[in-house]
């Protein structure tokens, strides 16, 4: 009984850590791989068609089981992603300006030059063109739990730095998807969006404190956006900056919907997305690939692509005196940090999702994806672990 309960107890810990969920990200993304390699590639192929419907009164929706993942679990974690930026934009790294200056500057070029080196790459194809934010983003999940790997052997610094990076990251993936990836828009249905997004409103200037009505009217919200044109998933953004932060008795409402979603997320829906959407099938490899622009343009926007944009737009900074370096940061730090970034993978997939549909270019999608952040990892890893190593040899 004794031996039993520290084991337990570094389990639960390993659990309420904030790399686990990345490590069940990579996880199930080698399940889909060997799922989708294996024997059982046709029962795995079936699974992810199951059509599933859904009726309440005179609205109905069917999609399959990787459409429900993609197109409504994953509306969990926009909720999630919204409710941290928030919160960065009003008490953490991203709300003053000199906190926030070296990872936006840093994240707006990395942002940019993977797009750039995707476009210059697929300018002539206009089906792949739609692919062009697909290097942009960083996973947050994934890029921590990679960094973990490290421990002690880099500063604290250079997690803060990733995370507000990351995070600004998915801001931009966010107005990407927004501004984008709509299709021909409803009217009406937009019109109802709004009118949620009114009482919703109301209702936090009301001082409304309990949750429920929230996650009711992100669920009316996400319906009608379903059929609006937009899409659902920036309902989980919209009722994310609704939620009112106003503190009482020591916590607010948005603080206790993000510690609750944050388990459901990180050990759910991640993992659920990427035994989805990661099933590589390597006999659907065809030399030929490798002339499309989509798996190129993918690979080295976020290989070489992130690495520049973050590192050259941060050197740039400091060399203009618009920003310094942050604390516990040096220059091979940070560009081990900027390498590290280009691990793009849950938010790629699901922007090439968009841009690409069901189908068509996946196979493209899923390798160039893969093989993009396994590179970006294996060099950010490289560079911080040298650079732990010459720390601690001084």
């Amino acid at each position: 009984m004794g031996a039993t309960g520290p084991r337990f107890a570094a389990l639960r810990a390993f659990f309420r850590g904030d790399a686990a969920g990345g490590y069940l990200l990579m996880l199930s993304a080698l399940a889909a791989l060997i799922l989708a390699n294996s024997p059982a590639r046709d029962a795995y192929a079936a699974l992810l068609d199951l059509p599933i419907g859904v009726r309440a009164g005179a609205w109905h929706a069917a999609l399959p089981l990787a459409g429900w993942v993609n197109d409504a679990l994953m509306a969990l974690f926009f909720l999630l992603v919204g409710l941290e930026i928030r919160r960065e934009l009003i008490e953490g790294q991203l709300a003053s300006l000199p906190r926030a200056a070296a990872p936006t500057l840093a994240a707006i070029g990395g942002m940019a030059v993977p797009a750039l080196i995707y476009a210059a790459i697929a300018w002539r194809d206009a089906a792949a063109l739609r692919g062009w934010a697909v290097p942009m983003a960083t996973d947050i999940a994934f890029s921590l739990a990679a960094l973990r790997l490290l421990g002690h052997r880099v500063p604290a610094g250079v997690k803060v730095f990733l995370t507000a990076l990351a995070i600004i990251d998915d801001l931009g993936a966010i107005l990407v998807i927004a501004l984008f990836y709509a299709v021909r828009l409803d009217p009406a249905a937009l019109g109802a969006a709004l009118l949620v997004v009114v009482l919703l409103f109301a209702l936090a200037r009301a001082g409304l404190r309990a949750l429920w009505p929230f996650m009711l009217g992100f669920a009316l919200l996400w319906a009608c956006l379903a059929r609006s044109g937009l899409h659902p998933t920036l309902a989980g953004v919209a009722v994310a900056f609704l939620v009112p932060m106003t503190e009482r008795e020591g916590t607010s409402p948005a603080r206790r919907l993000e510690h609750a979603l944050a388990g459901w997320v990180s050990l759910g829906v991640l993992p659920l997305f990427a035994l989805v959407n990661a099933g590589l099938r390597f006999a659907a490899l065809t030399p030929q690939m490798l002339l499309d622009p989509v798996l190129p343009g993918i690979v080295l926007g976020l290989f070489l692509g992130k690495q520049a944009g973050v590192f050259g737009a941060a050197w740039l900074g400091c060399r203009a005196g618009l920003l310094r370096l942050p604390a516990q940061l040096n220059w091979r730090l940070l560009y081990g940090t900027a390498a590290l970034s280009g691990i793009g993978f849950t938010m790629s997939l699901f922007i090439g999702h968009l841009a690409f549909g069901p189908g068509a270019r996946q196979t493209e999608l899923q390798a160039a994806v893969l093989l993009g952040s396994l590179l970006s990892a294996g060099l950010g890893l490289a560079v911080l672990a040298a650079s732990g190593r010459a720390a601690a040899g001084r």
